[in-house]
């Protein structure tokens, strides 16, 4: 399949539309990933999330081949801020602009508020997929020159594509999450059985008391209602004010989510006395349930980690769902059973004076990412020894 050498920037997701993205994200290469679908990335910008308001002003990069179809996309915002990324770049800014640079605007292809690692670049199945991330980068390249872009940044790589922008230059950011993998388990207790003596206890323990203090309620697909979807809203907003954070997704959203991706959702909420209390939010994956986001109305001990660990792992079991992935942080997660795994960034940064520093740094950081995550995993996993 020939493709022509022109890239088209969208200033919107719907000038590309629907199937045409999607012949992109269904690629099976990218196992099912909810988040780099035409509709979650069309919700949020439909609800005014993602937008130019809010600093995520939509670029994306599309490339055709030589019948006119849609050959190739890359999700691409131009950002006056580094919020909601969960790739941390604010040393960057503050010290180039200490210097005298303006660090923003910059390029940033993700999905938006989400820490969850997925194809960037993305191509239907039947194309050659390195002319095609060529065609992408150079597009988002030329892009970042014509709008005096401090840098490109493609955050929460493949490792595939990782490895292949790091050879055309990019610097190469390595972090760590916590993930869940399932080693075969039949059930729920199964897993614990992996486990040492004391943390089946204390996991045994931990969902007794939950349990006994609320009903626990899972919902997907045609089972979601509004009300559900106002409830878990209170719940977002509670955690944001909490953590003086401003909350980046809108109730607009989450409506959108259910009315467009129902089955690619799993609520988990908490009832007590007739009364929503506390909810849980995961996207189903083709290989994976992606825990997003909390929150809660009343404190209940060990229900956080009901909700959002046990809970999804539970489901995961059931389902033969290879992974579990938590979100962000929370060295606490390994306890119940969540391993340190690498996620990878890419940065291409413009000015040489800023770019060459940035590149030292990320060469000492990986190194560090890996010896602690080795050093989490051998010194603190609640997995018996052998396993």
């Amino acid at each position: 399949m020939k493709l022509t050498p022109a890239v088209k920037v969208s200033r919107r997701i719907a000038e590309i539309g629907r199937d045409a993205w999607d012949a992109c994200a269904d690629n099976p290469a990218y196992d099912g990933n909810p988040f780099i679908r035409f509709d979650f990335l069309n919700a949020l910008e439909e609800a005014n999330c993602a937008v130019e308001r809010t600093g995520w002003g939509p670029q994306h990069l599309s490339v055709e081949d030589d019948e006119g179809r849609v050959a190739a996309v890359m999700p691409l915002y131009l950002k006056s801020h580094s919020q909601g990324e969960y790739i941390f770049d604010h040393a960057w800014a503050d010290a180039y602009e200490r210097a005298g640079g303006q660090y923003y605007p910059k390029l940033l292809s993700a999905a938006p508020f989400t820490p969850a690692a997925g194809a960037r670049l993305l191509c239907r199945p039947d194309v050659e997929q390195e002319e095609a991330w060529g065609y992408l980068l150079g597009g988002g390249l030329s892009l970042c020159e014509r709008y005096g872009a401090s840098g490109l940044n493609l955050n929460f790589l493949t490792e595939a594509e990782w490895a292949w922008t790091g050879g055309q230059g990019l610097g190469r950011r390595e972090g760590q999450q916590y993930h869940w993998e399932n080693r075969g388990y039949a059930d729920f207790d199964a897993f614990l059985g992996a486990l040492s003596s004391g943390r089946r206890k204390t996991i045994r323990r931990e969902r007794r008391e939950a349990q006994g203090a609320a009903e626990i309620v899972r919902l997907t697909g045609a089972a979601l209602t509004e009300d559900h979807w106002d409830a878990f809203f209170r719940f977002y907003m509670d955690t944001g004010s909490r953590k003086w954070g401003r909350p980046y997704l809108t109730r607009a959203f989450f409506s959108l989510l259910g009315e467009r991706m129902a089955d690619r959702v799993l609520l988990v909420m908490a009832r007590r006395d007739g009364r929503w209390i506390a909810g849980a939010l995961n996207l189903i994956g083709g290989d994976c349930l992606y825990g997003r986001h909390w929150g809660c109305v009343e404190d209940v001990p060990f229900l956080h980690f009901e909700l959002c660990y046990y809970q999804a792992i539970e489901w995961a079991i059931e389902r033969g769902l290879p992974r579990v992935e938590a979100g962000a942080q929370g060295q606490h997660k390994i306890a119940r059973g969540y391993l340190p795994k690498p996620v990878y960034s890419a940065h291409w940064i413009a000015d040489p004076a800023l770019r060459a520093p940035v590149m030292r740094f990320l060469e000492q950081e990986r190194a560090a990412v890996e010896q602690e995550m080795e050093w989490l995993e051998e010194g603190f996993s609640p997995f018996r020894e052998g396993e």
